[in-house]
C-alpha cells in the first residue's frame, strides 16, 4: 500500500477514537443527527450530524473496532437499531459521567433510560404500576417493612401506616374503583381496629368520589396535611427503603407522603425552657413532641388514642367482700360501738362500714368469684374491724387543696454507716418493722419501736437485739415486700400483730424467697425467672404476689404454688417497676432502656389490657391510687406522669425533683395527695387534682394564674410559700426578719425549714416546679429511697445518709 494511503488510514482511526469519546460525553437524548441509508446506496450524512465523518462513515451508535479498515461501502447502523442499548454500554457513558463527576447528569440519564425499551421507544407501564393495583402493592410493602423492622423503631414506624392506608383508600374511591377499594379495606382494616374502629366504619360508607368531597372527615384528610412526628433516623429508614423498592411500590408511598403528609422531626429530650419553642408554646416543662408536634390532623385524629391499646373494658371498682365476712364484721362493729360509743361529731364504726359497702356496690368492680381467695378466718374479721377504726380516725385530706394545703406530717428514718450497700427499703403495714436489702445478699430487719425481735423457736434464752439478719440469697437483694398486717390489742391490752407475718424478697440470683418473721427463717424458694428479679410485691388481699425481672416478663404467683400462675409477656426490654391495682385483679409494670412503656395486665387472664407510652427516661417507680382510677409514675429525670387507667392516656406531668430521679411514690387514703421521694434528698407533696400547667388559680382565690415558667427551684435553697423555690443541700438565702418570721410560722403547712442565717447562697442547677406541687421537705444529704402513706395518712420516709453528696 502506498505511504499516502497508510497516512490516510491512520487519520481515519484517530478520528474514530476521538468521535467515540465525544459521543460518550455528549447528550445522547437528542437524536437530530440523521443518518439515512438508502436501499441501494451508501450512507448519506445530514449536514447537521455532529458526529459524522465523511471519510469514516461511522455513526454514534455503531460498534467500533479500532484497527479494522473501514470501507466506504460499509453501511452504518441506523439510530433506532435494536442493538442501541448494547452499543451504548460499549461506549460506557455512565462510567464516563461518573469519572468526570457528573453525578446528577448520570442519575437523570439512568432514569430516562429506565423507561425505554430495547428499541429505544418509551415503554408503557402495566396496570399494576399505573392502575388500582399499585395502592395495595404499596401499602403491603410498607406494612411488611414495619412489621419486619426492629422493635426499637416499630412504635414510630407504625405512625406511617394510618395516613398511607386512608389515602390509598381515598385514591381508589376517587379513581373510580369502588370494588377494589372495598377489597383493600377488607384486607387491611384489622391493622387499625383498636385505635380507628369508628373511622373504619365511616370509611366503609364512602364508595363514590362525591362521598369524598362531601364527608367532613375525608375533606379534612384531603385538604390538611397529616402530621407524623418521628425522629430523623426513622424518617430516613422509611425513605431509604422506599427508594430502594422504588419499582415495587416505593414510588407510590413517597408520592403520598409528599402530597398528603408532613413529617416533623422530634427531639426525645426535654425542650430547652429558654428556647423559642418553649416560649412560643408557654410550656417550659413540656417536651417538644407534646408542645409542637401533634400526630394526625387536628379535629380528626390527634394520636391520643394510640396509648389506649388494646381497647378492653376495665373493672376498676373494689373487689366485694364475702357475704359471710360482711355479716361477721358488722356484728363485731355493732359490739364495738356499744362498748365504746364514738365522740360527738364522729360517725359510728358501723356507719363507716356501711358506707364502704355501698361504695363497693355502686362502683363497677370485678365479681367476687373472679379472684379465688382462701376462705376468711376469725383473724380476718378482727383485721377488718381495725381497718375500719383507722379509716374513721385518720387525718382527712378531702377535696381540692388548691396547691396550698395539705399540712401532712412526715416521719423520716435515716440509715447511717451503710457504706452504700443498701439497695431497697420497706416498711411493714402495721409500722412495727422496717427492712433493708443489701448488695451483700442479706436482709436486715429492725423493730421501729426499739423492742427486741423474738423468735417463736427460742425458748427461755430470747434475743435482746432489736434487729435480725436473714441470710439465704446468693446475690444482691433488689426487692422486699411485707405481707398485710394489722396490729390490734390482745387480751393484755398490748398492740401485737395477730396474724403470721411474712416477707418476700427478690434477688440478683433469680430467686424469690418467702420468709417467716415469727421464726426468722426461709419457708420457700420460688424459681422461674431467667435472670435477676428486680422487684416483688404482695397483692392487696394477700395470697397472691407478683414479680418482675430482667427476662422482660412479669409473673403472678400464689404462695402455695411453686411455679407462677401467669406469665405476662409483652415488654421489649427488662422491667423496672411494679404495682398492684387496689382490687387485686390487675398489675401495672414498666420497662426500662428503649421500651419505656407502662403496661397493665389482667391477673385473671394474664392478658395486657392497657399500654401507656410517654416517658423518655428510665422509669423508677409506679404507684396506683387507692380509688383505682389513676396511676403515677416517676422517672430518672425527676418527672411524674399521671395516667388515666380507663382511657389509657397521660393526664398531666409534674416536675420539681432535681436530676437523679424519683425513687418512691405513695398516694393518700383519699387519692387526693401524692408524696414522692427522690435522689435530690427531698420529699415532695403534690396535689392530684390541680392541673400541672397552672391553668387554674393556686389557692382557690381569684387573681393572676400561676404559670409554670415562673416557678423554679435552685438546688440548694429552701422552699417558701411566697416564691415557691427550693434549694436542697445548700445554705438558705438570707431574708429580712419579718420574712423569716412569716416563713417560720408557715413551716408546718408548707414543709419549709425556714431560714435566717447569713452567708452567700450556694449556687445550684435551676429546676422548674409545676404549680401542682404543694410543699417540699428537704433533707441534708439523704436520698429518699422510700415514702409511704399509712392508713392514718401519716407519711413515713427512709433514706441512706451519704456525706459525700
Amino acid at each position: 500500500m502506498p505511504s499516502k494511503g497508510k497516512k490516510k488510514l491512520r487519520r481515519s482511526k484517530a478520528t474514530i477514537k476521538n468521535k467515540a469519546k465525544q459521543a460518550a460525553g455528549a447528550t445522547l437524548g437528542s437524536s437530530t443527527n440523521s443518518l439515512h441509508q438508502t436501499e441501494a446506496g451508501p450512507v448519506v450524512a445530514d449536514a447537521s450530524a455532529p458526529f459524522y465523518n465523511a471519510n469514516d462513515h461511522v455513526a454514534v451508535g455503531d460498534a467500533i473496532t479500532v484497527g479494522t479498515p473501514i470501507s466506504s461501502a460499509t453501511p452504518a447502523t441506523p439510530r433506532n437499531a435494536p442493538g442501541l442499548s448494547t452499543n451504548l454500554d460499549d461506549v460506557d457513558v455512565t462510567d464516563y459521567l461518573l469519572k468526570r463527576g457528573y453525578n446528577r447528569t448520570e442519575e437523570i440519564f439512568r432514569k430516562e433510560n429506565m423507561n425505554l425499551g430495547p428499541d429505544g421507544r418509551p415503554q408503557h407501564k402495566s396496570t399494576e404500576e399505573m392502575g388500582f393495583k399499585k395502592y395495595s402493592k404499596a401499602f403491603r410493602l410498607l406494612k411488611k417493612f414495619v412489621d419486619g423492622n426492629l422493635d426499637y423503631y416499630k412504635h414510630e414506624l407504625k405512625k406511617f401506616l394510618w395516613p398511607i392506608f386512608i389515602h390509598c383508600y381515598l385514591e381508589l374511591v376517587e379513581g373510580g374503583w369502588p370494588n377494589e377499594a372495598k377489597t383493600f379495606l377488607a384486607e387491611f382494616k384489622d391493622t387499625f381496629g383498636t385505635a380507628h374502629g369508628d373511622d373504619l366504619k365511616l370509611l366503609s360508607t364512602i364508595t363514590l368520589s362525591a362521598h369524598v368531597k362531601e364527608n367532613e372527615m375525608t375533606k379534612m384528610y384531603k385538604s390538611e396535611k397529616y402530621h407524623i412526628p418521628v425522629t430523623r433516623q426513622v424518617n430516613d429508614l422509611v425513605l431509604g427503603y422506599m427508594t430502594k423498592e422504588f419499582d415495587n411500590g416505593g414510588h407510590t408511598i413517597i408520592a403520598l407522603l409528599a402530597q398528603y403528609c408532613n413529617v416533623k422531626y422530634v427531639d426525645r429530650g426535654l425542650a430547652d425552657p429558654h428556647s423559642f419553642l418553649a416560649i412560643f408554646h408557654n410550656q417550659p416543662n413540656a417536651r417538644i413532641e407534646d408542645a409542637d408536634v401533634m400526630e394526625g390532623i387536628q379535629g380528626v385524629y390527634t394520636g391520643a388514642k394510640g396509648n389506649a391499646a388494646p381497647d378492653v373494658q376495665l373493672r376498676l371498682g373494689p373487689l366485694p367482700m364475702e357475704p359471710e365476712l360482711v355479716e361477721d364484721v358488722r356484728s363485731e362493729l355493732e359490739e364495738e360501738d356499744r362498748l365504746h360509743p364514738p365522740t360527738e361529731g364522729r360517725s359510728t364504726l358501723l356507719d363507716e362500714f356501711d358506707n364502704k359497702i355501698k361504695r363497693e356496690e355502686s362502683a363497677e368492680g370485678p365479681a367476687r368469684a373472679d379472684l379465688p381467695l382462701p376462705p376468711a378466718r376469725a383473724r380476718d374479721v378482727m383485721n377488718e374491724v381495725e381497718k375500719i377504726k383507722q379509716h374513721r380516725d385518720r387525718f382527712r385530706i378531702e377535696g381540692r387543696t388548691g396547691g396550698v394545703g395539705a399540712a401532712v406530717s412526715i416521719c423520716m428514718y435515716t440509715f447511717h454507716n451503710t457504706l452504700g450497700s443498701y439497695t431497697c427499703m420497706e416498711f411493714s403495714k402495721d409500722l412495727k418493722l422496717v427492712a433493708a436489702g443489701t448488695m451483700d445478699s442479706y436482709i436486715r430487719i429492725w423493730s421501729m419501736d426499739g423492742k427486741p425481735l423474738k423468735s417463736a423457736l427460742e425458748n427461755g434464752n430470747q434475743s435482746v437485739t432489736n434487729n435480725r439478719t436473714l441470710i439465704g440469697h446468693s446475690g444482691t437483694v433488689y426487692g422486699l415486700a411485707f405481707s398485710d398486717a394489722v396490729s390490734w390489742p390482745d387480751s393484755e391490752g398490748n398492740s401485737k400483730p395477730q396474724a403470721p407475718q411474712l416477707l418476700l424478697s427478690s434477688s440478683f440470683d433469680g430467686t424469690i424467697r418467702l420468709w417467716s418473721l415469727d421464726t426468722w427463717s426461709c419457708l420457700c424458694v420460688y424459681k422461674s425467672h431467667d435472670g435477676p428479679v428486680w422487684d416483688v410485691q404482695w397483692g392487696p388481699h394477700g395470697h397472691y404476689f407478683a414479680s418482675i425481672g430482667w427476662d422482660k416478663t412479669a409473673r403472678i404467683w400464689s404462695q402455695d404454688h411453686a411455679s407462677p400462675l401467669r406469665i405476662c409477656v409483652g415488654h421489649d426490654t427488662s422491667l423496672s417497676a411494679l404495682a398492684w391495682h387496689p382490687n387485686g385483679t390487675y398489675i401495672i409494670t414498666a420497662s426500662d432502656e428503649t421500651d419505656k412503656s407502662i403496661r397493665m395486665w389482667s391477673v385473671i387472664t394474664g392478658d395486657c389490657v392497657r399500654v401507656m407510652t410517654g416517658h423518655h427516661h428510665f422509669i423508677n417507680t409506679i404507684e396506683c391510687a387507692p380509688n383505682g382510677k389513676i396511676i403515677a409514675s416517676g422517672d430518672l429525670d425527676g418527672n411524674i406522669f399521671w395516667w388515666d387507667l380507663e382511657k389509657g392516656v397521660c393526664i398531666k406531668k409534674s416536675k420539681g425533683h432535681g436530676k437523679g430521679g424519683i425513687l418512691s411514690l405513695s398516694f393518700s387514703v383519699e387519692s387526693t395527695v401524692l408524696v414522692s421521694g427522690g435522689v435530690d434528698g427531698t420529699v415532695r407533696v403534690w396535689d392530684v387534682e390541680l392541673p400541672a400547667d397552672g391553668s387554674k388559680p393556686v389557692g382557690g382565690a381569684a387573681g393572676p394564674t400561676v404559670q409554670a415558667e415562673n416557678i423554679h427551684v435552685n438546688i440548694g435553697d429552701s422552699i417558701g410559700p411566697a416564691d415557691r423555690t427550693i434549694t436542697v443541700g445548700g445554705q438558705p438565702q438570707a431574708q429580712p426578719t419579718s420574712a423569716a418570721a412569716s416563713s417560720t410560722g408557715a413551716a408546718n403547712a408548707s414543709g419549709t425549714s425556714g431560714g435566717g442565717g447569713g452567708g452567700s447562697k450556694k449556687k445550684g442547677k435551676e429546676v422548674h416546679i409545676t404549680p401542682d406541687q404543694i410543699s417540699a421537705f428537704p433533707t441534708k444529704k439523704t436520698p429518699v429511697k422510700k415514702v409511704q402513706f399509712t392508713r392514718m395518712n401519716l407519711v413515713i420516709a427512709a433514706g441512706v445518709y451519704e456525706p459525700e453528696r
